[in-house]
């Protein structure tokens, strides 16, 4: 027989969790791209690593939110934890694909178009790959047409937001782009659950027997959300990723030129850090215990 789906199983609560959570990692990850873009010295591989990760457990602890909402009537939900997990590592992996496609190559149109494909299929294949992770007692069904929808939504969702990583610089306006890329990720995931249809079987058996939702989920979307959370103090106490629009993005070429001193005037010298010394020859500096010697005439 057919099951009866409910996807909102507890209200607004789930999809509204899940949308911040999808917003948080898309903020941190593109802060982090950005951050490795206005740079050069910084380490590159490092900042690309971490947005990708922080927007790959965005959308992989948004799925899941989102799927602690999803119930069956006739039966109950479980898991198999080996599958959650690989899902998790291919929401970081193709993420990490397209983010460093684009930061190294920028966003060309050939570029951009084939990392937001990649990128695209993988979160597709890691939200279905999640999906495969269910155990119940019946046969999931999909419509195809609906299906291919939400891998459409996906592609566009990935262009968008690697577009917005190498092109968005402010603060704000990555903030904004943050918003959007979680209502096209929500937007992407919600497609593909309405093109779920389930059909219960008469019997139980013990083919989708697994960790139940709550036991295997909750304590999982733990490490994901704390990672999440680390990765904001570094973007937080990271002057050049919060101020974004100032003198710390524009090239030395274009900052403010330094005040020349008056004639006359010796110039102070310059400390790059509290921990270089002044430049220079020190047998040209005067001891400050040596006094010239006067002559006197007589």
């Amino acid at each position: 027989m057919e099951g009866t789906v409910d996807g909102f199983r507890y209200g607004a609560v789930t999809p509204v969790a899940a949308y911040v959570m999808a917003c948080l990692g898309g903020a941190l990850g593109l802060r982090c791209i950005v951050r490795s873009l206005l740079n050069t010295q910084s380490w590159k591989p490092g900042w690309l690593a971490l947005g990708a990760a922080s927007i790959g457990c965005g959308i992989w602890t948004m799925h899941f939110i989102a799927m602690i909402g999803f119930q069956v009537e006739e039966t109950r939900i479980r898991y198999d934890t080996g599958l959650t997990l690989l899902s998790l590592a291919v929401a970081i992996v193709v993420v990490g694909i397209g983010v460093f496609i684009v930061g190294y190559r920028g966003a060309g149109t050939a570029s951009l178009s084939f990392a937001g494909i990649v990128t695209g299929l993988g979160v597709a294949a890691m939200h279905y790959l999640g999906m495969y992770a269910m155990r119940l007692n019946g046969a999931i069904n999909y419509d195809a047409l609906t299906v291919g929808l939400s891998i459409v939504i996906a592609i566009v969702a990935a262009t968008a937001a690697l577009w917005a990583a190498v092109t968005i610089r402010g603060f704000l306006t990555s903030l904004g782009a943050s918003l959007v890329m979680g209502v096209a990720v929500s937007g992407m995931h919600y497609t593909a659950m309405a093109a779920v249809s389930v059909h219960v079987h008469g019997t139980t058996g013990g083919a989708w027997a697994g960790a139940s939702a709550s036991s295997l989920l909750l304590p999982m979307l733990v490490g994901p959300v704390i990672f999440l959370v680390l990765a904001g103090v570094v973007v937080m106490f990271d002057p050049l990723l919060v101020l974004g629009d100032g003198d710390w993005n524009r090239p030395t070429a274009h900052r403010r030129p330094a005040v020349r001193p008056a004639e006359g005037t010796t110039p102070a010298p310059t400390h790059s850090s509290l921990f270089e010394t002044p430049t220079g020859p020190t047998s040209a500096r005067p001891h400050p215990y040596d006094t010239p010697r006067r002559t006197v005439e007589r």
